[in-house]
């Protein structure tokens, strides 16, 4: 059997996999839900609200950025980000038919 490269996936399994790897530490967690109870553009208070370094709250950022889960814009000297609802609403929708296609119900319980 060939060895399995990212072409061997469809863009949908790779989409739902960045997303998910995106989301997958807890710091980034917190932010994203730091980012949600805020409802807001952050700039500098990410990090007072973090148990974490300046430097690693922006490569946390980085990755959810680069995952199109959030977006940053610069003012001035600072970037401030927010969600993207779009990106996290299309993250929810192909996390469900995930779930749905999986039909647990029927999953044999001693396997």
């Amino acid at each position: 059997m060939p060895p399995l490269t990212d072409s061997s996936f469809s863009d949908e399994q790779r989409q739902l996999a960045q997303g998910l790897k995106a989301l997958a530490h807890p710091a980034r967690l917190a932010i994203v839900r730091l980012l949600a109870e805020r409802d807001e553009c952050i700039c500098g208070e990410i990090v007072d609200d973090l148990p974490l370094a300046q430097s690693t709250v922006s490569q946390h950022l980085k990755a959810l950025k680069e995952a199109g889960l959030v977006q940053g814009s610069i003012e001035g000297r600072r970037t401030c980000y927010c969600l993207d609802p779009e990106a996290l609403s299309a993250l929810e929708d192909e996390l469900d038919t995930l779930f749905d296609t999986l039909n647990l119900s029927s999953y044999p319980p001693n396997c």
